[in-house]
Formats: C-alpha cells, structure tokens, sequence
C-alpha cells in the first residue's frame, strides 16, 4: 500500500472513530487554545477575513454528546443557521473566531465553555426535553458566511 493511501486511510479511521468514542478525548493532534477548546481542521477555508466575537455567521453544523448522541443538527434539517457570535455559547464564539469562510472544524469543547458540567445523579442530556445537554460536547461546523468580516 502506497504510504499516501495509508495516510489518508488513517485520517479518515481517526477522524471516524472520533464520532464512535464513548469518552471526550480528542486526538493527540488537536489544536488546543489556552482555554482547553480542541479542535482539527477537516476542510481549509479560503481567504484571510475571521469572525470576531461580535460578529454573525452563517453555519451548518451537528452537536453530539461524548457518547455519540446528536442533540442537535441544521444539516440533519436541511437548512443552515445564521446568528450573533455574542449570543451562542463561549466555546461557539471561541470556536469561530478560528475560522475562515468556507472552512469546516471539528470541535471539543469542555463543560466550561458549553452549558456547564453534569449534576451529579442527573442524566448528561435526555432527549425532547428541551434542555441543552451538560458535560463536553463535540461539534463539527462549517462555516459558510460572516457579517462583517472584520478580522
């Protein structure tokens, strides 16, 4: 086998068996910002223009828990999201300001930077009760428009 091959062979496995794990590990290879937001790069953007924490962005994405529950997806609805990056969760308005137009990242974002940790004795999420899941949570997203693009 082409070592090519097995390299993009190994990425893809890596990358798949993120989705599947039943704990919150990230790669070995994840950028890590000081605040403990992981993260990999699964498509470049194009373009020297960033979201700033002020900023709105047009994105699809999936959020699932550490044990591989979706909790919520605008690609599974088949519409993209667009809000303000000072009214979603700290690691959102982390997260984005890392990206460009047109990338797409796959996020780890500690409790810290979601909805908080998990209360000892209650489930993590519970499905269709309309509370945000506690605990790490996992997000693939990909950008697709910022208004204004002022970074």
């Amino acid at each position: 086998m082409s070592s090519r091959l097995f390299a993009a062979l190994t990425c893809v496995a890596t990358l798949a068996a993120c989705t599947l794990k039943s704990d919150f590990s990230q790669p070995a290879d994840a950028q890590v910002t000081p605040s403990g937001l992981a993260s990999k790069i699964l498509r470049v953007g194009l373009g020297d223009k960033f979201p700033a924490a002020n900023s709105t962005v047009t994105v699809h994405y999936t959020g699932w828990t550490p044990d591989g529950t979706v909790f919520d997806s605008s690609v599974n609805r088949g519409k993209p999201e667009t809000f303000p990056l000072n009214r979603v969760i700290p690691g959102w308005t982390e997260a984005l300001q890392l990206m460009r137009k047109g990338e797409k990242r796959r996020f780890w974002i500690p409790a810290k930077l979601a909805y908080g940790d998990v209360v000892p004795g209650q489930p993590a999420y519970t499905p269709n009760s309309g509370q945000p899941p506690l605990g790490p949570l996992v997000f693939d997203i990909d950008l697709i428009e910022i208004w204004p693009p002022t970074r």
